[in-house]
């Protein structure tokens, strides 16, 4: 659909920002020691530590990304869910007591408690950054696919805004601000999504009627599309050899649309988008959005067949709507980029009917179709995967200095309960918020990232602002809980630990704050250019790095006493280099990020973490075991 923003959804999305920036001038007052700006000074109740911990963790993949990969795939985007969930047994039962009793304000102070080593002061100051930076890319993606249908701006414009919040936030208050903003976004996230999902249900599944009905049976014939006035069928060339497609110009416009071929030869009666090199869009032949019947695509998101031949299925229990989305036909869609001689490539949308028990079982997007495959490699990129979120959780940086916001201990095993409780629930939300949104008939088959918001907009645009506006808010507590790990990383474990720079509080808040803005600026930079790729994706790369580099560590150092401190330093080191190259030299990373042929990729698979994951554990035992004994030959010579 082309996106067209609303004075309603203009109005909710500057109060709903204006209502942060307040909350952060308001709280600006206590935060002036670096325990009240790095750790909102341990006087966070636990419970309110929970909900900003979900507030925090539900993050743009989370809601933009795990529904839109529902919406366009079905089950496959909850495996996402089950795995980010997961890890968070990793940190109520092993991470969480142990971090509040050893660390004050980093992830840096946990393990370097008992050793004072400026390797690993360095070493976890450089891994915070990265992973950090990496986590950073898709909430600024998410925040620019949010702002394009809110206020009708670029992409740019939504992330250079968010850059510039989130900033504020962070310099004015710090963790006070940011604790309280996660903990308001949460509890309104899940409320909201529950109050939609109730609202999916009440409304249950629906045929199309009229005009849209009669589309979505016959489409459009081949004689409309080769026999019209002026039609001239092009001829294979360039990067079309050998596709699927067939490429038609319309002489009276000079458009030249794409269609499918179908078995048989003939061209496919399905309807087709498609986006041109130079950005024109081509909706069944005519240019998209020119008023109906002529090039207005009929709304994404349609079923094909209910049970019975139903043509609707009335208000649904939660396992009924479950059990019609798999007895059901759902239209689904499918793409293909197919290059031109001149160096562009045109992108053709074409529509997959597909069964429930296709999509509501795994293996039925690009990512988790390895599932089925016979090959080796391809079982092993998804058990990576999987490994990665259930590992990763634990060592996301911006996740574990939460534990530093309340008093004690209990209160930190409290607050990871409460945050389990509320990220599963609204997890399982998610499931029945991507199934809506499938046939909602609002979906943008370009643009996964907006089916949340989208299915809102099918109720009233009144709720499509509000969950815009909440959405966006999302963005920010992530960010700003991201942006606070990586400043904390540069003034208090480099500046103050590893260089020794002799700083007083004030001095060193200032610091933390300069570095916020540094970080903000390179946030920005990052959404603009990783502005195509799915957020949920680029999400698994960052808990790939996080869980290589700081996991086998924070585990060793807690459970193995002849850990030493060359061991924790080559461990993160290793394991952050290796996985950040495995993932460099990945085919996803040649396709979506280089534009190179992903065949020439120099890794098996994509993702690293049950290689580099494994790396990490023996590096530490390794050179633990090596400078250990090292270390006792010394003292025995003294």
């Amino acid at each position: 659909m082309i996106h067209a923003s609303s004075g309603v959804a203009i109005a909710v999305f500057l109060a709903c920002v204006g209502a942060v920036l307040a909350i952060s001038f308001y709280l600006g007052g206590k935060a002036k020691s670096a325990q009240g700006y790095f750790a909102a000074g341990g006087g966070i109740h636990w419970a309110v530590n929970g909900i900003a911990f979900a507030g925090d963790y539900l993050s743009a993949a989370s809601f933009l990304g795990i529904c839109g990969m529902i919406a366009f795939f079905g089950y496959d985007g909850f495996l996402y869910s089950i795995g980010y969930l997961a890890g968070w047994i990793v940190a109520l039962f092993i991470i969480a007591e142990p971090m509040k009793r050893l660390g004050r304000y980093t992830f840096a102070d946990a393990l370097d408690n008992k050793f004072n080593s400026r390797g690993i002061k360095l070493a976890a100051a450089i891994s915070t950054l990265v992973v950090s930076c990496f986590y950073l890319i898709p909430q600024m993606v998410g925040a620019g696919a949010l702002v394009t249908p809110l206020l009708g701006f670029p992409h740019w414009v939504g992330v250079l805004i968010v850059g510039c919040v989130v900033t504020l936030i962070v310099t004015t208050a710090g963790m006070v601000s940011t604790t309280w903003v996660q903990f308001i976004k949460g509890s309104a996230l899940v409320a909201l999504c529950t109050m939609m999902t109730v609202m999916i249900l009440a409304r249950g599944v629906r045929m199309p009627e009229g005009e849209a009905a009669t589309a979505l049976r016959r489409g459009v014939p081949a004689a409309e599309i080769t026999g019209a006035p002026g039609a001239v069928v092009l001829p294979e060339e360039g990067g079309w050899t050998g596709k699927p497609f067939v490429r038609v110009r319309t002489e009276a416009t000079g458009l030249v649309s794409v269609w499918r071929r179908s078995g048989d030869g003939t061209l496919d009666v399905a309807q087709t988008l498609t986006v041109m090199p130079d950005g024109r869009r081509i909706a069944n032949g005519r240019p998209q959005g020119t008023g109906p019947g002529q090039g207005d695509l009929i709304p994404a998101g349609q079923a094909a067949r209910l049970p019975g031949g139903a043509k609707e299925t009335g208000p649904l229990s939660p396992i009924g709507f479950l059990q019609t989305m798999q007895d059901s036909e759902i239209v689904l869609w499918g793409n293909e980029k197919i290059a031109e001689a001149d160096g562009g490539a045109t992108t053709v949308y074409f529509q997959k009917p597909t069964t429930g028990k296709d999509f509501m079982a795994p293996g039925s997007s690009p990512t988790f179709r390895k599932v089925r495959s016979e090959k080796l490699g391809d079982k092993l990129d998804f058990l990576s995967l999987m490994l990665a979120l259930f590992c990763g959780t634990a060592s996301l940086p911006h996740i574990l200095i939460r534990y530093y916001t309340v008093k004690d201990q209990v209160s930190a095993r409290k607050s990871t309960v409460v945050g389990i409780a509320a990220i599963g629930f609204f997890y399982v939300l998610t499931l029945y918020l991507g199934l809506g949104a499938m046939t909602s008939g609002t979906l943008d088959v370009t643009d996964s990232n907006m089916s949340a918001p989208l299915l809102a907009r099918s109720f009233n645009e009144l709720l499509f602002a509000v969950i815009s506006a909440v959405a966006f808010t999302t963005v920010l507590g992530t960010v700003s809980g991201l942006i606070m790990a990586a400043s904390g990383a540069v003034a208090h474990d480099l500046m103050t630990n590893f260089l020794k720079m002799k700083m007083d509080d004030a001095r060193k808040v200032r610091a933390a704050k300069v570095a916020a803005v540094c970080v903000g600026a390179l946030a920005i930079v990052l959404g603009i250019l990783f502005a195509k790729m799915n957020v949920n994706f680029l999400v698994g790369w960052a808990f790939n790095i996080a869980a290589s580099a700081n996991l086998p560590s924070l585990v060793m150092l807690l459970f193995w006493k002849r850990t030493t401190k060359q061991g924790i330093t080559a461990a993160i080191i290793v394991g952050m280099l290796s996985s950040l190259t495995w993932i460099l030299l990945s085919a996803q990373a040649f396709k979506d990020v280089y534009g190179l042929d992903p065949s020439r990729a120099l890794v098996p698979f994509s993702q690293p973490a049950i290689v580099t994951i494994p790396l990490g554990f023996l590096v530490l035992v390794m050179v633990s075991l090596f400078t250990g004994r090292k270390d006792g030959a010394a003292e025995a010579t003294a």
